[in-house]
This record gives structure tokens, C-alpha cells and sequence, in this order.
């Protein structure tokens, strides 16, 4: 944007000097001059930054293609992390709790199911889902 800024600036006068017959806009070469130096420092700021903070829409839907193709390990890995790095995303609970109930881990996608449902009480399917792992198929619980 900076970069931007400079360029419009820069060609003020120029512009000016073609539409009007004069050249114009003092001060505009200055203001160039600052916009471009701006536009260096951001870019070199934003590269020196580090990585960046994984997006956790992201990795719900690696974790989603890992499942989907039968990874179902490092899909609920990557799903605890999600959780590490957000832990207010109850679609990450909901999820490994769903491959929990996969692998007839029904225990874990109990725990998993309570979160989620604590996060988000206002969603229906959870309730089923957590109904499911209360009452896995050919065990009655009292």
C-alpha cells in the first residue's frame, strides 16, 4: 500500500504538468520519497516476523483430507494441536471426537463431545454424536 502511495504521489506532478500545462503538487516528490521508505521498512518488518501463526480453518480441513483418506492418527494429531494453539474452536473437538468414535475409542470421544457441547451448546448434532458415544452399538449402559 505504502509502495502504492509512492507511486500516485510520484506521478502527481508529471500528471499535472500533462493535464494542466503545469507542473504542480509541490511537496508530492517528498511525500513519494517518504511512502517508498515506509513501503521498504514494512516489507522488511513483515519478512523478518517469523512464521506465522497456522490458521485453525486450515488445519481442521488438513485434518479433515488426512481422515478422509484414511489417515486417522495423524488426522487426530494435527487436531490436538489444533486445539493446543485454539482451544475455543469447538469444531476441533467435535471432529476428534468423531474419529474417537471411529476408532471405537468411546471414552475419548465422550470427553471430546462434552467440550465441544460446553463450547457450543446451541448445536443439535452434538448431542446426537455425544449420544452415540454413550451408547456404542451393541453395549447397553445403564
Amino acid at each position: 500500500m505504502a509502495w502504492a502511495l509512492a507511486i500516485l504521489f510520484a506521478s502527481m506532478p508529471a500528471a499535472s504538468r500533462i493535464f494542466l500545462g503545469v507542473w504542480g503538487f509541490d511537496g508530492a516528490a517528498e511525500i513519494a520519497c517518504l511512502c517508498l521508505i515506509l513501503g521498504t521498512y514494512f516489507h522488511i518488518v513483515g519478512r523478518r516476523s517469523g512464521p506465522a501463526i497456522p490458521d485453525p480453518a486450515t488445519m481442521l480441513d488438513q485434518a479433515i483430507q488426512l481422515a478422509s483418506s484414511g489417515q486417522i492418527d495423524p488426522a487426530i494429531a494435527l487436531l490436538t494441536e489444533t486445539i493446543r494453539l485454539s482451544p475455543h474452536l469447538w469444531q476441533a473437538f467435535q471432529y476428534r471426537g468423531e474419529l474417537y468414535l471411529r476408532l471405537q475409542s468411546f471414552d475419548a470421544a465422550l470427553q471430546d463431545l462434552n467440550e465441544a457441547i460446553r463450547l457450543a451448546p446451541e448445536e443439535p448434532h452434538l448431542y446426537i454424536l455425544r449420544g452415540q458415544a454413550q451408547s456404542p452399538p451393541g453395549e447397553d449402559r445403564l
